[in-house]
This record gives structure tokens, C-alpha cells and sequence, in this order.
């Protein structure tokens, strides 16, 4: 599994780096929690943009953009949009997905962008090109939150998102048992041995799962998210909290 560098985040290498979500709904909130979430100092910010209450303006979404990058000048900045079927806040068109997103990645103000792997296939090679085109790196996602997958499905879905093109591969799954948690554990440290030429992201999700959020790097994913004023997923950890334990298990290696 090789490293990849965006700025000054070598990304694969030590200690997972620690991705934490903006989740206001509107742009005051938004400015007002980017803040905050600086002076935590994450490696990426995600700007979890289905919670945006003028979404559908792709304007707004442009500006506000614009205005975060200058928050974030030196950190990485992540465009998420989270479909409906997936967790996210908000329904929209398939059309209207890859306008949102080939918006955000033409602005070059973004420095990843989230690509979720079950979509129509014809959309998504349309953002992977456009964000190679643009100097914008692509994590391509899939989540379920309702149970675990098989490790040979978990391994199979990250598989394909490589085939895509995609930079950063992630999926997240919901435990329902301890053995899930350890399904996809393994899942992971064999994708990293055996699939992976590039980093990935995996997780379980919920209280269950928080072992995967905090031991990344021993199994192989890059990334974990941290929770700045409130969490985007379940399971998620206050960024201190979660900083001091990576920070303990990396010197432990």
C-alpha cells in the first residue's frame, strides 16, 4: 500500500490522520463551527454539505466555498455531499449530484472530494475525470448502516473503487455483534496486504466499532473522523480524545 502526499499530509504513513466534519446548516453556522474546528487543528476538514440548507444554490454552495478555503488555507478541505440512501440529509437527482459536485471540484477550492461507489457508472467515471482534471483527489465512499457486509464483499467494494480510479477508497459499516467489528478489521488488514496500492478508509460505525476508529493504523486505514461540535456519523470521538489515543498507539508501534 503506497503513501500519497496532498500538501503537506503524507497520507498512509504514521498515525491516521484525523478528518473532522463541519455539520451546520446555515452559513452562519457553518463559519461560526469552521472556527472552532481550526483550533482543533485536523488534518482534512469535511464540509458535510447535504446538511446546507441552500444546497440546491449552487451559488451559495460556490461562495461558501470560497469563504471556508480561507479558513482552512492550510488545511486539506473535503467536499461531501451524503446521499439520502447512504445517511445523508437531503434527496436530489442523480443529475443534479454530479452538477453539485463538478461545481465544487471546478472551483478548485477543494482538495478531496467524496464520490459514492453505488452510483450510476456513467457519474461516476464523469467525477473521478473531472477531479483529475482538476487537481481535486477523490475519496470514493460506500456506507451501510443497517449491517456488516462479508469480508469478501468488503474487500470486493473497495476493489472496484481502485478500478474507478478512486485515490482514497472508504467504506464504513454498522456492527451488530463484537465478530462484525473483527470482519471488518480483517477485511482491512488483508485489502492493505494484499489490494491496496493506495490508502484506504474503513470503519464500524457505532459504539460497538470504536476500536476500528482508534487503531487505523495497526489494521490499515489512514483516517479516522473525529467529532468537532457534533458528530456526522455514529461513533465518532472528540478530536482531543481521539488524538491522544493515536498518539499512543503510534509510539507503541
Amino acid at each position: 500500500m503506497s503513501t500519497l502526499k496532498i500538501k503537506d499530509v503524507v497520507i498512509g504513513e504514521g498515525a491516521s490522520k484525523i478528518i473532522v466534519p463541519l455539520v451546520g446548516k446555515t452559513e452562519a453556522e457553518i463559519l461560526t463551527e469552521a472556527e472552532m474546528v481550526k483550533s482543533l487543528k485536523p488534518d482534512v476538514v469535511e464540509w458535510r454539505v447535504d446538511i446546507y440548507e441552500k444546497v440546491e444554490d449552487l451559488e451559495a454552495v460556490t461562495a461558501l466555498i470560497a469563504k471556508l478555503r480561507e479558513v482552512f488555507a492550510d488545511e486539506l478541505l473535503l467536499f461531501t455531499f451524503r446521499s439520502h440512501k447512504e445517511g445523508g440529509n437531503k434527496e436530489i437527482s442523480d443529475a443534479f449530484y454530479v452538477e453539485l459536485n463538478q461545481t465544487a471540484i471546478r472551483t478548485k477550492n477543494i482538495d478531496l472530494v467524496d464520490v459514492e461507489l453505488f452510483n450510476d457508472e456513467e457519474n461516476v467515471n464523469t467525477l473521478v475525470a473531472t477531479a483529475k482534471e482538476n487537481g481535486v483527489y477523490v475519496i470514493m465512499s460506500n456506507h451501510d448502516f443497517f449491517k456488516t457486509p462479508s469480508k469478501e464483499e468488503i474487500i470486493s467494494r473497495l476493489c472496484k473503487m481502485q478500478e474507478y480510479g478512486a485515490d482514497i477508497p472508504k467504506i464504513a459499516v454498522m456492527p451488530t455483534n463484537v465478530a462484525d467489528v473483527i470482519t471488518l478489521l480483517d477485511a482491512t488488514n488483508t485489502m492493505k496486504t494484499e489490494h491496496a496500492d493506495r490508502p484506504l478508509i474503513t470503519m464500524s460505525m457505532g459504539g460497538t466499532g470504536v476500536i476500528s476508529r482508534l487503531a487505523g493504523e495497526v489494521f490499515g486505514s489512514a483516517f479516522t473522523f473525529g467529532a468537532g461540535k457534533e458528530a456526522s456519523a455514529p461513533g465518532q470521538i472528540p478530536v482531543e480524545e481521539l488524538r491522544t489515543v493515536l498518539n499512543i498507539l503510534h509510539k507503541s508501534l
